[in-house]
């Protein structure tokens, strides 16, 4: 798993195909799941989740990638991909989200580089910024025709 440029720097855990894990876990390091986890949490620098991997929970990583389950939230400062097996249901918070063909995903994805505030209100202001009408366009006439 090549998930980090130097792994003498951070910590590499693995939960294994037949093991589960229940609770919070944070590590500031890498984290392979081929198991189970469920829990109220789970945090790491780098997140990979393999083919028989199922996880239940939040998650909050600088990167993910995923070929198993998920059922829960993921909020990934850099990257989620997701892998054709991946599984996913809840919403994706995200700078940069790569999806491969065969995924199913059911939740809404927010791609954006801010990930602490709504982007709503600055995509308005950005769309309202020309005054372009129909009336400006065509004169009061064709707008009240197309109405």
């Amino acid at each position: 798993m090549a998930l980090v440029k130097n792994s003498s720097e951070v910590t590499n855990s693995t939960i294994g195909e037949n093991s589960y894990f229940n609770g919070k876990f944070f590590i500031n390091g890498s984290l392979k799941i081929d198991g189970k986890f469920e829990g109220k949490s789970l945090q790491a620098e780098q997140l990979y989740i393999g083919a028989s991997g199922k996880v239940r929970t939040n998650i909050t990583a600088a990167s993910v990638i995923i070929e198993g389950i998920v059922i829960g939230n993921i909020t990934a400062r850099n990257r989620v991909m997701l892998l054709p097996t991946s599984r996913i249901l809840g919403d994706i918070r995200t700078p940069e989200l790569i999806i491969q063909n065969g995924v199913v995903l059911e939740g809404r994805c927010i791609i954006s580089s801010d990930l602490k505030h709504s982007n709503k209100d600055h995509i308005e202001l950005e769309y309202a910024k020309d005054s372009l009408t129909l009336e400006r366009l065509f004169g009061k006439q064709t707008a009240a025709k197309e109405a």
